[in-house]
């Protein structure tokens, strides 16, 4: 390292803990990051002092080839734009080259799921526990019919549980649903979903008096908006789970819509179809979910590809 860059930066870390109290470990993480930038800048005959914007983005691209995770090239980042910074305000330079750099986007997290057979295993107590009646009955109903018309349709929590009471006088396999900004989507209803909702109503016209919010709403309720609060179908869902041998924690009603696009893509279903039933504006919202496509399309690959037949015969 050159003298003149490494006075420049000796100074940087001499103000940072003079003037902004920075600890020792931060001293230390911002010298190894600026002698790291200097080692990338030095075969390119770029001063640390001097470099300029595209210089630095290069560095940012190659952080990402080295393969930094984002979390760390925007630490990498950060120790640059303080750096230059102090440069700019010490007169160094005329301008601060990180001004315009962009900070690495953090990669979406994949969204938690459940397998079939652990879905399979929710939907199979909450029946069991509905047939078994008792006092409560009326809610083990309503908690299959929760279940089941949520998996069958993959509709927002805010959705299911704000559907109108009309829903149990319809006829045929189809919902329409009523989602943001009041678009409005059809969805199919598997035979499961119905049968358990014309039980549940069965049991609410039995067992309830008429009221206004069971006059509006398929799951009243004695809340303010006069439906069920969804933090109490996400409460009694957990208390589900943990009675199935499930991580309760792990699971509420948006993992169960995220269950419900992984398992249709994960069966062949299309892209785009699967956007239309969640209620995605942009399909880039959907392909969060094309992870439970991998698999399935290597084994398709290696099925049917005719180069991996012959690499197979070589083998």
């Amino acid at each position: 390292m050159s003298d003149l860059s490494k006075a420049r930066i000796e100074a940087f870390l001499e103000m940072m803990s003079a003037e902004r109290g920075a600890a020792g470990n931060t001293l230390a993480s911002y010298e190894h990051d600026l002698q790291d930038l200097w080692s990338f800048l030095a075969p390119r005959k770029v001063s640390v002092v001097e470099a300029r914007s595209a210089d630095l983005a290069a560095y940012l691209v190659d952080l990402a080839r080295r393969g930094f995770m984002e979390t760390s090239q925007a630490r990498r980042l950060s120790a640059m734009r303080q750096f230059y910074k102090f440069l700019y305000a010490e007169g160094i330079r005329a301008d601060d080259p990180t001004s315009i750099l962009d900070a690495p986007k953090k990669a979406r997290g994949l969204p938690k799921t459940l397998s079939v057979q652990d879905v399979e295993r929710l939907l199979s107590l909450a029946q069991q526990e509905s047939e078994a009646g008792g006092d409560d009955k009326l809610s083990k109903l309503r908690m299959l019919a929760l279940l089941e018309l949520l998996y069958a349709t993959g509709m927002r929590v805010s959705e299911l549980v704000a559907l109108p009471a009309k829903v149990l006088a319809q006829e045929g396999r189809f919902l329409v649903i009523r989602g943001k900004g009041a678009k409005e989507r059809l969805v199919p209803l598997s035979r499961s979903a119905i049968a358990a909702v014309q039980a549940y109503g069965e049991e609410l016209a039995r067992t309830t008096k008429e009221t206004k919010e069971r006059a509006l709403w398929l799951f009243p309720a004695a809340s303010k908006e006069g439906y069920l609060p969804r933090q109490v179908f996400a409460r009694d869902l957990k208390g589900l789970a943990a009675r199935a041998g499930l991580n309760a924690a792990a699971i509420s009603p948006h993992v169960l819509r995220h269950a419900f696009a992984s398992h249709l893509l994960a069966n062949g279903a299309d892209l785009r179809v699967v956007q239309e039933l969640l209620g995605h504006s942009d399909i880039s919202t959907t392909q969060i979910y094309t992870h439970v496509l991998d698999e399935r399309l290597q084994q398709l690959v290696q099925t049917h590809h005719p180069l991996a037949k012959v690499a197979k015969n070589h083998d």
